[in-house]
């Protein structure tokens, strides 16, 4: 013989039933995950009749062909080219200096080396005529430029470009070298 057995429950264990499982999200929220990060700051402080780089010329990825080519980056961050070197990609960034002298104080400005060589896995690039960002711009060279502070603080920034030969079938890899930029406050 079978038995069987219904269970209903009575309306009001129904409603008690309900408003539990509406309640139970509430109950059971997630537990919330703290997280952190480190941050930097930094500052230089400058002292009178001070000059230091603020960053480095870059001049982007190249390619190169069979053909030798230049790429000249302008102080205002243009890339051109010639010959057979083709710009890839947006990068590129002119040298940056900055200072602190005195308003009016006239400064000469000069290169170290007109020329300078950079070098990477493949034979050596010549970079060469060094412009600073100026108005109007001007080629530095070993000879002195002068200029005058025009900065009611005495704060200046300035931006250098370069043109950059490329060779024929130039291999691939990254390539760096120096160069010296002399300020002379007068």
């Amino acid at each position: 013989m079978r038995t069987s057995h219904i269970i209903r429950p009575l309306p009001l264990q129904q409603g008690l039933a309900a408003i539990a499982l509406l309640l139970a999200p509430a109950a059971a929220s997630p537990a919330l995950a703290q997280t952190s990060t480190l941050g930097e700051a930094e500052v230089i402080i400058l002292r009178p009749l001070s000059f230091f780089r603020v960053n480095d010329l870059d001049f982007g990825d190249i390619i190169a062909s069979g053909t030798a080519g230049t790429v000249r980056l302008a102080p205002d961050g243009t890339r051109t080219r010639t010959g057979g070197a083709t710009l890839a990609g947006n990068g590129g960034e002119p040298a940056r200096f900055a200072g602190l002298g005195t308003p009016n104080r006239q400064v000469n400005i000069s290169l170290g080396s007109n020329t300078i060589w950079i070098t990477g896995p493949g034979p050596r690039m010549r970079v060469r005529n060094f412009e600073i960002g100026s108005t109007p711009t001007a080629i530095l060279s070993t000879t002195p430029t002068r200029f005058t502070i025009a900065s009611a603080l005495g704060n200046y920034n300035f931006p250098v470009g370069a043109t950059l030969e490329v060779g024929a079938n130039q291999t691939p890899g990254d390539y760096s070298g120096t160069f010296t930029i002399t300020l002379n406050y007068l």
